[in-house]
């Protein structure tokens, strides 16, 4: 017999308010802010700031964190943190620039290489983590300093004590592959566009804009990729159990380890995938390259609703945080704020964040 009373809705089949199933959606707090931070530079920046130019200006760097960031979150919902992508950018890097200058290789060959070492090392993390039972942030944060010191010291055998390898663009000039990976994107819609009047023009008649920066195309295909993963697939909700709890998972049948190990090669490779397309587009690499982006790029996980737990975040939450990041670092040049008010700002957006997600979580699932 039902011990529910007389008149009340079973708990079971109760429907769920507009604004709780809202609630529960992890990239809530990331819109929310773009949202907040689009009208403060409505409010206080130039105008020519959400221009087409203005736009691509912020979108350029949000993309580039934005590939790292969704890698980040996806490890994060496996209940893990890379600390060393950021390093890997810089590594990434001068093993390219290294395959393309230096051995003369095609981006063909060039290109798998350098993502092979990058998901290599990544599956190198991951096994430390794995068999030793070592906090992933320990293992990383090793890692960080040996990819940043492997980085340059390699630039300095490569280039005879230069912290600096040079000529890339050269090596790669006339290769079928270097549009995929840099310039622009659709440059044949904005000649239209600007033979039409739709948009804004030199003199001569050519757009200002020339067409999309191929890394803000990678960076919403990663993004459209991660959240079908994460939501559609077997894959996606092996990831969220563990993450969730890792011990019931794996007693569930679910494959941990190799989920765990895949997710650090995961954010391997999109560090050499940011490494790949910003030498190939500055022409150069340097030792320096990616640094700060690991916690950057944690930020913007956590900004898009990531938890330190694990278990719960999303992918689109990611790519939501990085454009508010994009959108802060130019929009602020736009205004008559110091550009130092942005170091302010990414502390207070992850203690915000950190805070906001907590409390969500707590309301939505009832938890004190």
């Amino acid at each position: 017999m039902s011990t529910a009373k007389l008149g009340q809705p079973d708990e079971r089949i109760k429907s769920e308010s507009l604004a709780t199933k809202l609630m529960k959606r992890p990239e809530l707090g990331a819109i929310g802010g773009v949202v907040l931070v689009t009208i403060f530079f409505l409010v206080t920046a130039d105008r020519t700031m959400f221009t087409l130019s203005g736009i691509m200006n912020f979108m350029t760097p949000a993309a580039q964190l934005g590939i790292l960031g969704i890698a980040a979150a996806m490890l994060m919902i496996g209940g893990e943190f890379d600390l060393s992508i950021g390093s890997m950018v810089a590594f990434a890097g001068m093993v390219f620039a290294a395959l393309t200058v230096n051995a003369g290789l095609p981006l063909i060959v060039a290109i798998p290489l350098t993502l092979g070492v990058a998901a290599a090392l990544g599956a190198a993390n991951g096994l430390i983590v794995i068999r030793t039972g070592l906090p992933s942030f320990i293992v990383t944060l090793a890692g960080l300093f040996v990819l940043r010191g492997a980085a340059l010291v390699g630039l300095k055998i490569f280039t005879g004590g230069s912290t600096q390898l040079r000529g890339v663009r050269d090596a790669v000039e006339g290769d079928f592959l270097a549009p995929i990976f840099s310039g622009d994107a659709f440059g044949f819609l904005f000649d239209w566009l600007a033979a039409a009047g739709m948009i804004e023009t030199f003199k001569s008649g050519a757009p200002k804009i020339p067409g999309i920066p191929v890394e803000i195309i990678w960076f919403v295909l990663f993004a459209l990729a991660a959240t079908y993963v994460l939501l559609r697939t077997p894959i996606g909700n092996w990831i969220f159990a563990t993450g969730g709890d890792s011990l019931a998972a794996s007693n569930s049948g679910v494959p941990v380890r190799r989920v765990k190990i895949s997710l650090f090669m995961l954010t391997a490779m999109a560090a050499a995938l940011v490494a790949i397309i910003t030498v190939i587009d500055a022409g150069s690499t340097d030792a320096r390259r990616g640094f700060m982006k690991e916690f950057e790029a944690i930020i913007t996980a956590v900004i898009g609703g990531c938890l330190l737990t694990g278990g719960y975040g999303s992918a689109i939450g990611a790519f939501f945080g990085a454009i508010i990041f994009g959108m802060v670092t130019i929009g602020l040049t736009y205004t008559r704020f110091d550009q130092d008010w942005f170091q302010i700002f990414l502390g207070t957006m992850l203690l915000l964040a950190v805070i906001f997600n907590n409390v969500i979580r707590r309301r939505v699932t009832g938890e004190r």
